[in-house]
């Protein structure tokens, strides 16, 4: 007797659960139903998309995969379209870099060649529109005495004025030592491309140490003989090839809408 009023118990109490439970239930389905009511899907269209993903991950019912699905390919369409869009807007992004670049490479020229004017360097100094950039040449004695590499005073107040000018600007800076062909033969510099490379590597030194330059934007290289831009036979030509160059390099090379940065550009006439 006392053991069946157990059993009774524990359903009775077992019956009350079962109900709370089948009452949450109602509840979500009831939730759920409102929120279904509420949509606007298109029921054709979700079940469309619903075969669409089981045939993605290989439970296909017979319905049509991702690649097939009216719906799934009007969403590729979009991303065509952005991807359109991307590729246009970093082609624009790419043009509006060039521009600037020309405007910062005219406003360089137009100063520099102020400074020359107004400081009387027309025949010592002159600066060159190349397809690498900038060239603003230095010739023969100006920077340097004959056979050496130190800076003579007088350059320091020119290469001061530049580098005002060039730290207007972001792009990198490649500076040029050159020789004529006369043998270089002393205990400092046994050859002419010790000497040129130290002149170039001289320059740079002022630029950030007198200037505070970056020297990310920087780099130096001695050419030593082998890019004259006169006849080493003749006095007036060796007097021309004697010189150092500053180089401001273009990051968009002439006719061109694509990065491409100087440094690695072709050397033309040094």
């Amino acid at each position: 007797m006392r053991d069946r009023k157990k059993i009774e118990e524990s359903k009775g109490s077992t019956a009350r659960w079962l109900n709370t439970y089948a009452d949450m239930v109602t509840l979500l389905l009831t939730f759920f139903v409102m929120l279904f009511a509420m949509s606007n899907i298109d029921a054709q269209k979700f079940q469309e998309i619903i075969r669409s993903f089981q045939g993605t991950l290989g439970i296909n019912y017979g319905g049509t995969s991702v690649r097939s699905n009216e719906v799934i390919s009007q969403s590729m369409d979009h991303f065509a379209d952005i991807d359109e869009y991307y590729s246009e807007s970093r082609i624009i992004a790419g043009i509006n870099e060039e521009m600037q670049e020309i405007e910062d490479m005219g406003k360089i020229y137009t100063q520099v060649q102020a400074y020359i004017k107004d400081n009387n360097l027309i025949d010592s100094v002159e600066i060159l529109n190349e397809k690498s950039g900038l060239l603003i040449r230095f010739k023969e004695n100006v920077l340097f005495d004959s056979g050496k590499a130190d800076l003579k005073e007088d350059a320091k107040e020119i290469l001061k004025r530049i580098s005002q000018i060039l730290s207007q600007f972001n792009n990198d800076i490649r500076i040029e030592g050159h020789t004529d062909n006369v043998p270089m033969n002393t205990p400092e510099f046994p050859s002419n491309w010790e000497l040129s490379t130290k002149r170039a590597v001289n320059v740079l030194k002022y630029f950030i140490e007198e200037s505070g330059f970056d020297p990310v934007r920087l780099s130096a290289v001695g050419y030593g003989e082998y890019h004259p831009v006169a006849d080493n036979d003749t006095v007036e030509g060796r007097r021309k090839n004697r010189r150092v160059d500053i180089v401001i390099l273009r990051t968009y090379t002439l006719n061109e809408t694509s990065p491409k940065k100087g440094v690695s550009g072709t050397n033309e006439q040094r």
